[in-house]
């Protein structure tokens, strides 16, 4: 059995692989920092779409009910997917909305935290009730808006996935 020689310390390719892990992870906090906001007019889509100087935008780490999506018992039934568009709209048009991109989803869409007059949209949708987190970023407003009954927690409800699931888009 031949021993085998352990140096100390980190192998040259290691180290690189380090550097480069860094220096990408310094360029994207400084990205972040420079690269412009999406700004500009306003037009909500859905309950966690819109538009936004032109480009179309899905907020990040939240989902809220379709727009054709209702909720509540089979003998009381109501349209949350519409609810949820209002609410949002209604968020939007108290300010100045500002969308900073953090990714781009299946459809072409900036996936971006965005935020009205400073306050985070997102924090606001789902504390309100009017969509749930899809991420930890809302976990606390959900719980919340669960505990108080709000929105679409106030009865029964299908998630947003899982109706979207049972209710496929037509092939485009």
């Amino acid at each position: 059995m031949s021993a085998r020689r352990y140096r100390r310390g980190w192998r040259p390719s290691t180290f690189g692989s380090v550097l480069v892990a860094l220096a990408l992870v310094a360029f994207a906090l400084v990205a972040e920092r420079f690269l412009p906001a999406l700004t500009g007019s306003v037009r909500v889509a859905d309950g966690d779409s819109l538009e936004v100087g032109g480009e179309r935008v899905r907020l990040d780490g939240l989902d809220a009910p379709e727009l054709h999506q209702s909720c509540g018992a089979v003998s009381k039934m109501w349209p949350c997917g519409e609810r949820a568009r209002a609410v949002l709209r209604e968020i939007v048009e108290a300010g100045a909305v500002s969308c900073r991109p953090v990714d781009e989803d299946r459809y072409g869409r900036a996936v971006a935290v965005c935020t009205v007059d400073g306050a985070d949209i997102g924090a606001r949708l789902v504390g309100q009730g009017w969509a749930v987190a899809t991420g930890l970023a809302y976990r606390a407003e959900e719980r919340a808006a669960r505990a108080a009954g709000r929105g679409i927690w106030s009865g029964p409800f299908d998630m947003p996935a899982d109706w979207r699931a049972k209710h496929p888009r037509p092939a485009e």
